[in-house]
């Protein structure tokens, strides 16, 4: 076990002195060790629309599954550094970063990492990457699971292992209990088609018996990467009940987006990525963009820290663009305090910061110092476009600053 990567992830998921919560807290941040999220849950179309990024800029991201970070690269900016504290994800990141300079085409780059079920991956990562992949990730990607060596899972469908690629399993379980077959939703021609599926085979689950025991437990959510205090946000949200909020953030993942244009929906409900030549992908997985991204790969890296430690070492005004996913949720007020002022010493003017949150209220004001946040504006607009249009359909609501400097 990594001690140094369990006290921080300790540390950043700490919020409550309850004995009960307090338990449900470490076991969450012990579940983190491992891989969460084989693929990110943040849309970064909605990101990158939000961050206007340009050549100069440099952007520090958490990674969860690094997504984000290798999509920013295809946009060309000065730099890209990803932070985490799960150790698998670096490796994950580091294992795509490496993927993007080394594999020789897009076509290998996709079977890989958008196929990622075929036995000859095995054969790119012994002739392209493991020979160009740090000792730590190597061994780390060479090593066993409990049960597996974990490159295997690049040969059994990767997006159906991590602690997400088992709750969606979990899901897919109770679905067939409630006799759902998700095929007729994933050949649907319309919006209109959706909605009725969603009506007729969907909603009813969230009146099943075991649906609303399960939803009742506040581990329940762990496999969604959600920890206890972001939880009690979402219930807050249904008026004490996460039952209501988990069903219309269902119904917009379902409905709200054309499911061709919705990789975030095939992976929902068919654990994969549609396999049509036109389908939709993550921007760094797309063929327009592979050029682009084998050019600029070089200017990502991923380090196993947080946010907050990052930045400490980090040159005043050095930073244009910060995009913190919802881990804002997980921090008690001197968490937030101590993340913002290194914002805001090292942030450029017209910087800007993003984030996600588990409820649909912005959570900043009235917690970090009016010191520090009256030196940001709150883009309404821009906040509210992104949540419409954020496809992931996962999180309450999208939210955009800018520094005023």
């Amino acid at each position: 076990m990594n001690i140094s990567a369990q006290a921080q992830l300790d540390a950043a998921v700490r919020q409550d002195t309850d004995a009960t919560t307090g338990h449900l807290e470490q076991l969450f941040s012990r579940l983190f060790l491992g891989l969460v999220y084989p693929q990110i849950w943040e849309d970064p179309l909605v990101d990158m629309a939000a961050l206007q990024i340009s050549p100069d800029d440099n952007l520090v991201c958490i990674a969860s599954g690094s997504c984000n970070m290798m999509s920013y690269l295809t946009a060309g900016p000065a730099s890209v550094t990803a932070v985490d504290l799960s150790p698998a994800h670096v490796a994950l990141g580091r294992l795509k970063l490496t993927a993007a300079q080394n594999l020789p085409d897009h076509a290998a780059l996709y079977q890989f990492f958008g196929r990622a079920d075929m036995a000859s991956n095995m054969r790119l990562y012994d002739r392209y990457l493991r020979h160009s992949l740090d000792d730590q990730s190597r061994a780390f990607w060479e090593g066993r699971s409990p049960f597996r060596r974990r490159l295997s899972l690049f040969q059994k469908g990767f997006y159906r292992y991590g602690l997400l690629g088992r709750f969606l399993g979990a899901v897919h379980l109770v679905a067939r209990l409630g006799r759902v077959d998700f095929s007729r939703l994933l050949a649907a021609r319309t919006q209109t088609e959706q909605q009725a599926f969603f009506d007729a085979e969907i909603a009813p689950l969230f009146d099943m018996w075991l649906v609303k025991k399960l939803a009742g437990f506040r581990a329940s959510l762990f496999g969604l990467g959600i920890p206890p205090a972001q939880y009690d946000k979402l219930a807050a949200d249904g008026g004490g009940d996460v039952l209501p909020v988990l069903r219309e953030r269902v119904r917009k993942l379902t409905c709200d987006f054309p499911i061709r244009e919705n990789y975030f929906a095939w992976q929902a409900f068919a654990r994969c990525y549609d396999p049509s030549p036109d389908a939709a992908l993550p921007p760094y997985l797309q063929a327009q963009n592979f050029e682009a991204l084998r050019s600029y790969a070089n200017r990502g890296r991923i380090v196993n820290q947080s946010l907050t430690d990052h930045l400490t070492t980090a040159p005043d005004g050095s930073k244009q663009g910060y995009v913190l996913l919802d881990a804002q949720d997980w921090m008690n007020d001197a968490q937030l305090n101590a993340l913002w002022r290194e914002i805001t010493r090292t942030a450029s003017s017209g910087a800007r910061v993003i984030f996600r949150t588990g409820g649909t209220a912005d959570i900043l004001p009235g917690r970090v110092a009016p010191a520090l946040l009256g030196r940001w504006s709150y883009d309404d607009e821009a906040s509210r476009h992104g949540s419409a249009r954020d496809r992931s359909a996962i999180y309450g609501a999208f939210h955009l600053y800018h520094f005023e400097g």
